[in-house]
């Protein structure tokens, strides 16, 4: 446990072994993780931000499969719930996503728990075609590049995250895919890509079309079309592109759609996106298709 800012820390090794099992680990607490815990809470100020930091995540990754025992959650559950600002950290799977706890999965707090999974510094474990310098892309396989995450405590236990993209500039928190160019007057079947590396269910993402009027995107469960592109790559390259392929493409939490408008001029045409998030800044993107007449 770590005390600093303003906020008390307790980081929980939540990696539980059995060679006999398959999984040979779940997620779960000791008897004297509890102990301590408990011990620890007694002391602290019910209003004061408590953060627990952990690998592997208390939400279930697949239905109907314990990712984190669901008795140890329970348990865990009723020592915080007289808390009511708690932020968990956890890691373990290579994406990035906001996961709300709610009374579903035994929170009896009174507001949804919050559990950030945090994307990783490797990425996809260092994956991908190498650039100039000889690094990996490590994009992971909801889509979000490596990086890492900064965590600003703010009075009355209120807090705020962001992800900084690694050897990215700071604002690079969108990353988009478009069609180059399209058939002038076809079926707007055709989309923008955005997937707001921070996107949550409180993000609102909209998108507009050479200087028009902002539209709201569709928020999608699907994978990022930009990591299709380096799954098909891979696939129909005749030799090994890097050391380790990209990860296949995952359906990610948070991306969105927005249709393209077919009935423009010819030529091109810019595309702008922006993603304002319920605890900090406006994040914004842009790009460019053509629109070509087609000849019969």
């Amino acid at each position: 446990a770590v005390e600093e800012g303003g906020a008390s820390f307790v980081f929980l090794d939540d990696v539980v072994y059995d060679p006999t099992a398959r999984p040979k680990y779940i997620g779960g607490l000791r008897a004297d993780q509890f102990t301590f815990l408990g011990n620890y809470l007694k002391g602290l100020p019910r209003d004061r931000l408590v953060v627990l930091g952990m690998h592997i995540p208390l939400f279930d990754a697949e239905p109907g499969r314990e990712t984190f025992r669901h008795a140890d959650r329970k348990r865990l559950f009723a020592l915080l719930k007289d808390f009511p600002n708690v932020l968990v950290l956890s890691g373990h799977s290579h994406t990035q996503r906001h996961y709300y706890h709610s009374a579903a999965e035994g929170w009896q707090g009174a507001k949804p728990l919050h559990e950030y999974n945090v994307g990783a510094a490797c990425g996809a474990f260092w994956s991908g075609v190498k650039d100039s310098n000889g690094i990996p892309d490590a994009t992971m396989s909801d889509g979000t590049p490596n990086g890492y995450a900064v965590l600003s405590v703010k009075p009355a236990g209120d807090y705020a995250l962001r992800y900084y993209v690694a050897r990215a500039p700071d604002d690079y928190q969108i990353a988009l895919h478009a069609p180059r160019v399209l058939r002038k007057g076809a079926y707007p079947a055709w989309g923008v890509y955005a997937n707001v590396f921070m996107g949550q269910d409180d993000t609102l993402v909209e998108y507009r079309v050479d200087d028009g009027a902002w539209q709201p995107m569709k928020r999608v469960v699907q994978p990022d079309p930009r990591l299709l592109e380096e799954n098909v790559a891979d696939d129909t390259a005749e030799r090994l592109r890097g050391f380790d392929r990209s990860p296949e493409a995952t359906p990610s939490p948070h991306l969105w759609r927005g249709a393209l408008p077919t009935d423009l001029a010819a030529g091109a045409h810019k595309v702008e996106v922006r993603a304002v998030h319920g605890d900090g800044p406006t994040a914004t993107a842009s790009t460019t298709y053509r629109l070509q007449v087609a000849s019969p």
